[in-house]
């Protein structure tokens, strides 16, 4: 396969790491990162890509094994395990839940406390109460954003209906792999 038509297509992440795998890249990474790794080899079959290096974390706190409390404070390496989790059940009661906004929250404060990364879910949460409030969708997950959209602009669409919109959708090319809803997907509704 050519670069040009790897970018016609809409690739999952097995798929892509399938690519890594055979193309003897290194298949670690977000979605993004993998499919800018295949793609650049394609382009470039000879040449090693350099530039891709993620940052590091300078942080050696250990989130899995630490005793947690509203003091402790927030690092660049947080992780959301089960020993963070379990601190922000006992500390916020069983509806916590660790949702993307929580988390992005979190990885954006460091040098914060957990007591502050509470108050800040407290807040996030509240939102929830406004009936215009939307979470916002990440770039990277183009299946929820399909969804929305395919919701969005067809009343009365079913969760169901838009998922069998989406598998119809996704097997066909997608310019530079992401898929969009448009009306004409609605003909494998019928």
């Amino acid at each position: 396969m050519d670069a040009p038509e790897f970018e016609r297509w809409y690739w999952p992440v097995e798929s892509l790491n399938e690519f890594c795998k055979q193309l003897g890249l290194s298949a670690s990474g977000s979605k993004a990162e993998l499919r800018e790794r295949v793609l650049f080899s394609l382009q470039h079959p000879r040449e090693v890509q350099s530039n891709l290096r993620r940052k590091s974390n300078s942080s050696t706190f250990n989130w899995a094994k630490e005793t947690l409390d509203r003091d402790t404070v927030i690092t660049d390496n947080v992780s959301f395990g089960p020993n963070v989790r379990c601190f922000f059940k006992s500390a916020v009661g069983a509806r916590f839940t660790c949702h993307s906004d929580f988390m992005d929250w979190m990885r954006a404060n460091a040098g914060a406390t957990l007591g502050d990364a509470i108050d800040a879910w407290h807040v996030l949460e509240q939102r929830k109460n406004d009936p215009s409030f939307r979470r916002e969708i990440a770039t990277c997950n183009n299946y929820l954003q399909y969804l929305r959209d395919a919701r969005d602009k067809v009343t009365g669409m079913t969760l169901e209906e838009a998922k069998s919109c989406w598998d119809f959708k996704k097997i066909r090319p997608a310019r530079n792999g992401i898929v969009v809803f448009e009306m004409s997907d609605l003909t494998c509704l019928e």
